[in-house]
């Protein structure tokens, strides 16, 4: 990968609704749930999350007018910004420079890539590499994206990013929460999960009817989690489709054996399961026979 030296100024202010890309300019748009971070200080917080420990590639999805690209540029990484709208692809590779002429020497490579995130296959652009995921996401595809990051586990040590408040604190949730839900129990089973600070709408443009929330994930040592992954993701989701009956009921489907539901595990609610009595849970299931 070539090496492209880049250094931004960190006080530029931008609108980001009024003019088209010719003018260096990106329109926020409503069908990609666009709400462009404007609040600099936040968006170097944000940067500042990554370790960059151990790795150097980072993604960022969803870039937009490049607020948060500038500050990881600062930090030396080899990032990749993608996106899906071709207006702010243009603004990245031509405006975005001229707007930020004084450029520190730095290591580091940027590419800018037009593409949707969730239908990408991201070995094309990091091979077998671990790299890092970073963003202001779309709140419209936040669940996707995770679920996609669970794919990917492998080559990602951390994640971290903004998200609807309520799916932020929903991931970092433990058990016997009424938020706590799939998605923590998936996530929770691969990444120790830190809800880091709330971003108030006055801080995007345009300003989102929610609060928003940052967390980060950091992958833990051991990803070998003692049972069967697919058959652990089924447990999870049939459990919680039906999270106010007990798990005699609510994994019905499955066909368990009259035997098996006698354990008093099957008594209790799926909520009220941490991550290790869910692979526990899969493990009595895996050998359970009807």
């Amino acid at each position: 990968m070539s090496k492209r030296n880049r250094k931004f100024s960190d006080g530029s202010k931008r609108k980001h609704k009024t003019r088209g890309p010719e003018e260096g300019q990106v329109r926020a748009k409503k069908h990609l749930g666009q709400h462009f971070l404007k609040n600099e200080e936040i968006a170097k917080r944000i940067a500042s999350t990554l370790s960059l420990e151990g790795y150097r590639d980072v993604l960022e999805i969803g870039p937009g007018t490049g607020v948060l690209t500038k500050y990881l540029l600062l930090r030396d990484a080899d990032l990749v910004a993608m996106d899906l709208d071709s207006e702010s692809i243009v603004y990245l590779n031509h405006s975005f420079p001229l707007e930020h002429p004084k450029v520190l020497n730095r290591e580091g490579s940027f590419r800018v890539i037009e593409a949707d995130f969730l239908q990408t296959d991201l070995s094309e652009y990091f091979a077998d590499r671990p790299f890092a995921i970073i963003g202001n996401f779309p709140y419209n595809i936040s669940t996707q994206i995770v679920f996609k990051l669970l794919e990917y586990r492998r080559q990602i040590p951390e994640f971290s990013g903004m998200f609807q408040k309520e799916v932020a604190k929903r991931i970092c949730e433990k058990e016997g929460s009424k938020t706590y839900g799939i998605l923590s129990v998936l996530v929770q089973a691969f990444y120790h999960a830190e809800y880091l600070f709330t971003v108030h709408p006055e801080n995007f443009d345009p300003p989102p009817k929610v609060q928003s929330g940052v967390l980060r994930l950091t992958r833990k040592e051991e990803q070998e989690i003692g049972c069967d992954e697919a058959l652990f993701f089924r447990v999870v989701k049939t459990a919680f489709n039906q999270r106010r009956k007990t798990l005699r009921n609510s994994l019905k489907t499955m066909n368990l054996s009259d035997n098996l539901k006698e354990d008093a595990i099957f008594d209790r609610r799926p909520e009220q399961l941490g991550v290790a009595e869910f692979i526990s849970l899969t493990q009595k299931i895996a050998h359970d026979t009807v």
